[in-house]
């Protein structure tokens, strides 16, 4: 792996415990009914990539029951069984873009913003349903012959209409690299022009065809700023369906070197451990992001403090 030594006993965040998926409930040809006549299920409602939430009295997921009447005219095609949330089944409504919906307190807002402010677990569904919405909306038509797609396994499988291809579509998951590199005192983080002034974050980047976590690590380190990466570990991953990637997060040693920018970053530098411990919340990314994570833990590695 390009000279990089890969060292593993990495913390790894713990799976959720809110979400029970459930997998061979999808294959129940009538499990849209049944989730129909049981008056507990629990109906996430979203519109294109937009989820319907409660802002008041703290922000949430405005879920709706199986008597409302836009539920029970709403065609199974459209609902994807997401799994059993909190004790009760989950469905994901997804709505034609032109809906319109009343409902009051609640409305139809992107996951993006709502993530840092939601409760960890209704952030987890959401990122689950937002996954699978993107999916759906890409994989209209087969691409193999280019028939229509229809749902099947309680909209978790896309299968071609046409009898004489039957391919099957799953959801897709796009591998990415997030990582922070430190020469042991110093860690190297860098910022995009889109991002708000003063934020940096670690380094990141896509999976290519044919290689290694490790060498991904390894080439955008070096693409990026032009640091060589002489060793790698393992720290957690984030799915991150922006639209459908899947985080892999990894610690990684270089020496300091000076930075050489290839033009995909707006700046990259070597912060000192002082400057992050001490670090406002401007500069650093989101506490819900991996990236924070990654920042934090090697705080804590280098200090003994818990941040």
């Amino acid at each position: 792996m390009s000279g990089a030594v890969c060292k593993t006993g990495a913390t790894m965040s713990a799976p959720s415990a809110h979400l029970q998926r459930r997998a061979e409930a999808r294959q129940d040809p009538g499990w849209a009914q049944t989730a129909l006549a049981d008056p507990y299920t629990r109906y996430l409602i979203s519109r294109a990539t937009t989820q319907l939430v409660r802002r008041e009295p703290r922000p949430q997921i405005a879920f709706l029951g199986p008597e409302h009447p836009l539920i029970a005219a709403l065609d199974p095609s459209r609902q994807v069984l997401l799994g059993w949330f909190e004790g009760r089944r989950c469905v994901l409504a997804d709505l034609p873009a032109d809906t319109t919906l009343s409902v009051p307190g609640a409305s139809f807002e992107e996951l993006r913003s709502l993530v840092a402010l939601l409760p960890e677990e209704q952030a987890q569904l959401l990122v689950c349903a937002r996954a699978l919405l993107v999916w759906r909306s890409r994989q209209r038509h087969c691409g193999v012959c280019g028939a229509a797609t229809a749902p099947r396994n309680a909209g978790h499988v896309l299968a071609c209409t046409n009898s004489s291809c039957g391919a099957e579509f799953f959801p897709r998951i796009d591998p990415a690299i997030i990582v922070l590199v430190s020469d042991g005192e110093r860690a190297l983080l860098g910022r995009q022009r889109s991002w708000s002034p003063g934020r940096y974050s670690a380094l990141a980047g896509f999976v290519e065809a044919g290689e290694s976590l490790e060498d991904a690590v390894v080439r955008e380190v070096d693409e990026e700023t032009g640091t060589k990466v002489s060793w790698v570990r393992y720290f957690a991953s984030q799915p991150w369906p922006f639209p459908a990637s899947l985080m892999l997060g990894f610690h990684a040693h270089a020496r300091e070197t000076p930075v050489q920018l290839d033009g995909e970053l707006e700046d990259a530098r070597w912060f000192e451990l002082e400057q992050l411990r001490s670090a406002d919340e401007a500069l650093l990314p989101p506490p819900h992001t991996i990236a924070r994570r990654l920042i934090e833990t090697w705080i804590q590695e280098r200090t003994g403090e818990q941040t």
